[in-house]
């Protein structure tokens, strides 16, 4: 599927909404709809958040489809767009406005993440919290049938990492990207009987990991009292395929740790980016 494109024009024969497909156009001049007598006090009558609400609206009605009878078709329909994962990963950590989402998204358009959210929010993924900020901005929060979204991100997520490679000059790390990193590379298996808290920091982000009995509970900030604080650089990847051994880092110093040393290695137990199957030929 491709993104449609949405124009909005104000002139003097109306209001024109209108995208590939479809076009929307009022009756009338704006001054007769309105009372106002120029384009910028029409605009400023009507609230940008009522029309993107409105082209949202057509959006959702309009959008394209695969044409499939198929739950998949119609999962990815709501979560294939582009930008859609990403959003659903970092409200899986927790609730946020478009600030909070913005901040975590630099380069996604504004007016696609407002797309996404009106989107979410028109099939009952996401919902608007009861309880705004101090500030009164609005949070957003996945819904129960949202949050059944986990297990399918954290093993889509298991999956890309096995094709991971170097860092990209462009790519950035995010507090949440790697809370749900440590969620996704987790391993319940190696984790029964297991009680203990990591602590990590990489430069000014700071995440935590509680491990208990095979279960994890993962989060921004620091932890205190923390069973092992480490401090990674850029050896985390290396650490969790297996490239580096715990022994190997500790001793060159490329990674430092506050606390008991043997627990790094338990740590590359409890966390691991598995290989990639080689295809046969």
């Amino acid at each position: 599927m491709t993104e449609a494109r949405w124009t909005l024009v104000v002139d003097d024969q109306g209001v024109t909404i209108a995208s590939d497909r479809f076009q929307f156009r009022t009756n009338g001049s704006p001054a007769a709809l309105t009372g106002h007598q120029d384009d910028e006090a029409v605009l400023g009558a009507v609230e940008s958040s009522q029309m993107e609400a409105i082209v949202s609206e057509l959006q959702t009605m309009t959008k394209r489809t695969y044409g499939q009878f198929c739950g998949l078709a119609r999962a990815l329909e709501i979560i294939g767009e582009r930008w859609a994962m990403l959003i659903i990963r970092d409200l899986l950590v927790s609730p946020k406005s478009v600030a909070d989402l913005y901040w975590g998204l630099p380069r996604i358009p504004t007016e696609v993440l407002c797309a996404r959210l009106n989107e979410f929010e028109h099939m009952g993924v996401v919902q608007q919290s009861a309880t705004p900020r101090p500030d009164g901005s609005v949070v957003y929060e996945l819904t129960d049938w949202g949050r059944e979204l986990d297990d399918i991100t954290l093993r889509l997520g298991l999956w890309g990492t096995k094709i991971l490679g170097e860092p990209r000059p462009e790519d950035i790390v995010t507090a949440d990207s790697l809370v749900m990193a440590l969620r996704t590379t987790f391993r319940p298996e190696a984790a029964k009987g297991v009680k203990v808290s990591y602590q990590l920091r990489f430069d000014d982000i700071v995440i935590h990991a509680q491990i208990k009995n095979g279960a994890i509970r993962a989060a921004e900030g620091t932890l205190e009292g923390a069973d092992l604080v480490i401090e990674p650089g850029g050896e985390l990847k290396s650490l969790m395929t297996g490239a580096a051994t715990a022994a190997e880092v500790l001793a060159n110093g490329s990674v430092r740790v506050t606390g008991d040393p043997a627990l790094l290695t338990l740590f590359t137990d409890l966390f691991q980016i598995p290989f990639r199957a080689e295809s046969r030929n």
